[in-house]
């Protein structure tokens, strides 16, 4: 095929997803969906004007290592750590019983041994992306539910990296070639995990710290890591897709994560709208797609009633409260979009015929459409069914209030204003939180340890996330940026005390129009000190030079603090909060 028309594929993919795609987010729908079906319409099943050949292929192969090196990014074990042991222990039992329902119903649908065992690896896990993406939106990926599911969608992820990595091995020719295969598969991935780990505590944070301010520079880095990883992967026998996914996990652990996975999102979502077409140019025709039609509508009713129960139970019985089990158990019901993408390796492996896919596809397709609408109703649907679930209570249920930052304090940028505001919010607010992107001051405030800290441009909205912006009693911004403490006027409660600064009097004017409870003016302050000066020497000469001695002794004492924090780094005047991004 010559290069006009693999560059013509490559556009005609992109243009009809994107096209797609639009109309997908006006019915509230995932992307992903609009990406799955852009193949299905382009390839066999409709008017075959695409192949999964040259380019296409390619940039499909890209899209799936991005995808897995941002999984990997989104794996912040500190996330978790609180509730490690419950959550361990409902990942690792959904695991077993819902590969256990799985192989049931795909037995009892008549399917052949092989393509049993295939359906059953690949229909466990669940829509990463889909799932986390729409709790954050909601705010409740931090809630007690939101970290439970996280912490199972990591074991997950985990347990899915293993399974490509032996769909990917060359050969699968019976138990012992298996068994041997995942043994070397183990433990490759023991040891580059290993690795992985160990380089996020002594080698990511002072490559990083040097770096971070740059943000060309730090994305390159990060991209660079993550093909250093998938190096290593290759050299190891291993797929390339789990040295980017344990890339991502290396990263993920350090401070600096949430704005990589800012940065690096968009570029992969790039990359991810060609994986996801390229699984529907691999059915073969519209009698593949259909073959198992109401074989994939049965399973799928079975496996989201299935789901549901499991980890109700699961979750129910680690303690925790009817509302936490009921809510953490219904946004995990639906099949996952990675269910294709080991169908797609098993197909490639001989495994299963392309009519299998056609049943994975639709499976997702059905169960992703409703859990969408599930998980963004999941409060509505709990309060019609609370009295009825309220039999499941017991009085050792633990508590749902759990959340990083709760009633407390936030200073946007660590500059001289905020500095000295800290220890005065310290004394009034049980936790005070700093959001600042320049890579010195988070390492001071790392190691002073009093305050809590977010790495990252406050604009982006996993930073403003993280550090429970909305749940926060005081905020105190040092942006001079309009648009900035615009906002976060406007999310920020309506309860809430906002200090924000501003440089003209109009922006001061409008910010208190917006409900700004107090505008800080450096240059009318400047003003009232400089009128202070003029008045004391035009009255008191003597009080004019104590006043200045004063001053300047402050003065002085702020610039020595700085040179001893910042050694080699400028120092008084130094806005840590908003640079131009």
């Amino acid at each position: 095929m010559s290069e006009i028309a693999l560059a013509a594929d490559f556009a005609i993919i992109v243009v009809v997803a994107t096209i797609i795609g639009l109309i997908a987010r006006q019915t509230g729908q995932p992307t992903i969906i609009a990406y799955i079906l852009t193949g299905i319409i382009l390839g066999p099943v409709a008017f075959d004007i695409v192949t999964d050949e040259g380019l296409v292929d390619l940039m499909a192969e890209l899209g799936f290592a991005f995808l897995l090196f941002l999984l990997g990014l989104k794996m912040r074990f500190k996330d978790i750590q609180e509730i490690l042991r419950p959550v361990t222990n409902v990942a690792f039992g959904q695991t077993v019983l819902q590969t256990a329902l799985a192989f049931l119903v795909a037995w009892a649908l008549g399917f052949d041994t092989t393509e049993i065992l295939v359906i059953a690896l690949a229909t466990v896990f669940g829509a990463t992306p889909i799932i986390v993406k729409i709790l954050t939106d909601k705010d409740e990926i931090t809630s007690m539910p939101g970290k439970i599911d996280v912490g199972v969608l990591i074991v997950q992820d985990i347990y899915l990296v293993i399974v490509l990595a032996l769909f990917a091995a060359d050969d699968l020719g019976g138990a012992a070639d298996i068994a041997t295969t995942l043994g070397v598969i183990l433990v490759m991935i023991s040891f580059i995990g290993i690795f992985s780990l160990a380089s996020s505590r002594y080698v990511l944070p002072k490559l990083f710290r040097r770096v971070a301010d740059n943000k060309e520079v730090f994305l390159i880095v990060a991209i660079a890591w993550a093909f250093l990883f998938v190096a290593i992967a290759e050299g190891a026998d291993l797929s390339a897709k789990v040295g980017a996914f344990l890339a991502g996990i290396s990263l993920a652990q350090l401070p600096y994560s949430k704005e990589l996975e800012d940065r690096i999102t968009p570029i992969t979502n790039f990359f991810i709208l060609v994986f996801f077409a390229t699984i529907g140019l691999q059915i073969d025709g519209l009698n593949a797609l259909l073959a198992y039609w109401w074989q994939a509508i049965v399973a799928s009713i079975i496996l989201m009633v299935g789901n549901f129960w499991i980890m109700f139970y699961l979750i129910d019985r680690e303690g925790f409260s009817v509302e936490t089990s009921f809510l953490g158990s219904i946004n995990m019901i639906q099949v996952s979009e990675f269910s294709l993408i080991v169908g797609a390796l098993a197909l490639d492996q001989g495994l299963i015929e392309s009519d299998v896919l056609g049943y994975l596809s639709l499976m997702a397709l059905f169960t992703m459409s409703i859990s969408t609408y599930v998980i963004a109703y999941n409060h509505t649907i709990y309060a019609k069914l609370e009295p009825w679930f309220r039999r499941f209570e017991t009085e050792g249920d633990k508590s749902d209030a759990l959340s990083h930052y709760r009633d407390h304090a936030i200073a946007i940028g660590y500059d001289d204003i905020t500095e000295q505001a800290l220890p005065k919010l310290e004394k009034r607010y049980s936790q005070v939180v700093v959001i600042d992107r320049r890579t010195d001051h988070v390492e001071e405030l790392e190691q002073e340890g009093r305050y809590g800290y977010v790495f990252g441009d406050f604009r982006h909205t996993e930073v403003r996330k993280e550090a429970n912006l909305k749940g926060a009693d005081f905020v105190l911004s040092s942006s001079v940026e309009r648009e900035v403490n615009e906002a976060l006027l406007a999310e920020v409660a309506d309860d809430a005390t906002v200090f924000v600064e501003a440089e003209r009097i109009d922006d001061a004017r409008a910010l208190y129009e917006r409900g700004a409870d107090y505008v800080i003016m450096s240059t009318h302050l400047t003003a009232e000190k400089l009128a202070e000066y003029v008045e004391a020497h035009t009255t008191d000469r003597h009080a004019f030079e104590e006043a200045i001695a004063g001053d300047l002794f402050e003065i002085a004492a702020r610039q020595r603090r700085s040179r001893d924090r910042f050694t080699g780094q400028p120092g008084v005047g130094d806005r840590g909060g908003e640079h131009d991004d």
